[in-house]
């Protein structure tokens, strides 16, 4: 069906630390602007779930859809005690920003999600800002 299923990392001002992003582009990316279909996997996931298992990559190229997939917290800026809640572990983010430290300075996944997560995708010119 083409495209290309690529994984990127990049540092992210608002989680103090490098995420990973999986992106999918469709075939019509290589001839101009694409809409973005953001998807925020679940609890404990990374970007690997989203791109190994939900085969949404087909219909994105179908209908000319760029995917992204963040990872769903600030893995690699592990600071601080672990939640006592031994299932959340490093891959609980919730999309949230914490308000209580130790975590509050790092743990901004709203602002990343909704703020500089998009604005890092829409630099790309194959991606447009319709979402």
């Amino acid at each position: 069906f083409g495209g290309w299923q690529d994984v990127y990392r990049h540092r992210s001002e608002a989680l103090g630390c490098d995420m990973t992003v999986g992106v999918y582009f469709p075939p019509q990316a290589e001839h101009g602007p694409c809409p973005v279909l953001y998807w925020l996997s679940g609890l404990t996931c990374t970007e690997q779930n989203f791109i190994a298992k939900a085969g949404a990559q087909r219909y994105a190229a179908e209908h000319g859809i760029i995917l992204v997939a963040p990872d769903t917290s600030p893995r690699r800026r592990r600071r601080g005690p672990m939640p006592t809640v031994t299932t959340y572990g490093k891959g609980a983010g919730f999309y949230v920003n914490a308000t209580r430290e130790p975590w509050a300075k790092h743990y901004r996944m709203y602002d990343y999600i909704v703020d500089e997560l998009p604005a890092w995708v829409e630099a790309d010119p194959a991606a447009s800002d319709a979402r």
